[in-house]
């Protein structure tokens, strides 16, 4: 789905990350971990042809075979969905006018939705479970009830690979577990899910892939099963975990000296 070639990232002068190469295949769902500031959100961007890398013109970043820079907008939007961790702008709309905006790319006429649109609409409604805010102006939700109608736009867009900039921010427990069900599922379906993440335990739950960026554009990426340990969790995050787990550390054993 996503094939990324030598790819050199800078924001704006910090080194995010130097010779990345890396493929990502359908039906795999990756998190994107790291300390705040690491460049999260500007690999996400380069990932969705928001950003162009900096360096060479040996890096590049091709969507199914075909490099990001030759897809029209339009065709790339029916491709590629990117959850945005902020919001340019104000909808003055209500919630089902703002989710149909989805259909956008899809779209066939200049002259209102096809039946069709209106279907995928409703689904994503009842799937995002915002029927009863569906005719409230987007403006009125709260900020778990909007973060679901962004995400219930992205499911209108039918893309076949999913960017999300902290899908989780605002939502509650029980709607953070539907969110990542939902993405496990649509991966299970063969689309590609890519997404920030910032609790290890929805990441080793529910990604079978982890891309981790430490410092000084150092990346390393491979199966959940084989990153998310202790070692590469502290390096990372550069605290313990037994502080974060809030477990006492264990006595020096006696006869070896070194802490179990």
């Amino acid at each position: 789905m996503l094939k990324i070639m030598n790819l050199m990232l800078k924001y704006p002068d910090k080194l995010i990350c130097h010779n990345l190469n890396l493929t990502v295949n359908p039906g795999e769902c990756w998190a994107i971990l790291g300390r705040n500031g690491c460049g999260k959100t500007t690999l996400l961007h380069a990932l969705g042809g928001l950003r162009q890398g900096n360096g060479d013109n040996q890096s590049s970043i091709s969507l199914r075979g075909k490099l990001l820079e030759t897809w029209s907008r339009r065709e790339l939007a029916r491709h590629t969905g990117m959850l945005l961790q902020e919001e340019p702008g104000e909808f003055w709309g209500n919630v089902r006018e703002y989710i149909l905006l989805g259909r956008h790319p899809h779209a066939d006429t200049l002259f209102g939705w096809l039946p069709s649109d209106e279907d995928i609409a409703f689904s994503v409604i009842e799937r995002m479970e915002l029927a009863g805010v569906a005719h409230r102006p987007l403006s009125t939700l709260s900020g778990g009830e909007r973060q679901r109608a962004r995400i219930a736009l992205l499911l209108a867009q039918s893309p076949q690979c999913y960017l999300l900039d902290e899908p989780l921010q605002h939502l509650d427990l029980r709607h953070q577990l539907g969110v990542m069900q939902l993405f496990k599922e649509l991966g299970r379906q063969g689309n590609t899910v890519m997404m920030v993440l910032h609790d290890i335990g929805w990441a080793r739950r529910f990604c079978d892939h982890v891309l981790m960026i430490f410092d000084e554009g150092h990346i390393i990426a491979g199966t959940a099963e084989d990153l998310l340990n202790r070692e590469n969790l502290e390096a990372l995050y550069q605290c313990s975990m037994d502080e974060f787990l809030g477990e006492p550390k264990r006595q020096a054993s006696p006869r070896s000296g070194c802490s179990v």
